[in-house]
């Protein structure tokens, strides 16, 4: 018998309910949606509890998105919001801290944290990053070491790269 495609769609009421990981993702104004489709899949994989779709950032119905996403989007929960500063509002008022994941002068490596429960983690724009007034409202700042010239990394890859060490240290899986 042949095997069915892994990526089958399968509509979420079809599903059981998965324990899901305190892990919220706030996406500051990324300018790709391909890069939001896939930052889906991976939250998807990770069993992330909520994305937090912000500003110009990509959200569904969008095709660039769901051609990348393959159907994430109807699995892992999210929102829009216009500002980012309502996201953050929102896990404020929620009790959740923000972490900002952004190579700057006073970033920690991501290795290095001690990843509380439940986080939110900020991801900014591909060329500009977070935004300064939105790393102000974020409790630490992480970096992912590198060892070349480029001190930047695609924002999918950073996000994967950044949520398997914290589901790592939470001993996720």
């Amino acid at each position: 018998m042949p095997l069915e495609p892994h990526y089958r769609m399968v509509l979420p009421t079809d599903l059981p309910p998965i324990p899901r990981n305190p892990v919220h993702i706030v996406l500051d104004n990324i300018r790709s949606a391909f890069n939001v489709g896939s930052i889906f899949r991976t939250a998807d994989a990770g069993a992330v509890a909520h994305i937090h779709l912000c500003g110009m950032t990509a959200y569904p119905p969008n095709l660039k998105l769901a051609k990348t996403a393959l159907g994430a989007t109807d699995y892992v929960p999210w929102t829009y919001r216009r500002r980012t500063e309502e996201a953050l509002d929102w896990l404020d008022s929620a009790g959740i801290p923000c972490y900002a994941a952004e190579a700057t002068g006073n970033a920690v490596s991501h290795l290095t944290v001690e990843w509380p429960q439940p986080v939110a983690i900020v991801f900014g724009n591909e060329v500009t990053g977070v935004s300064p007034d939105i790393l102000s409202r974020c409790a630490k700042t992480v970096r992912i070491p590198m060892g070349g010239y480029k001190n930047t990394l695609n924002v999918a890859t950073a996000f994967g790269i950044v949520l398997y060490e914290v589901l790592r240290q939470w001993k996720s899986f």
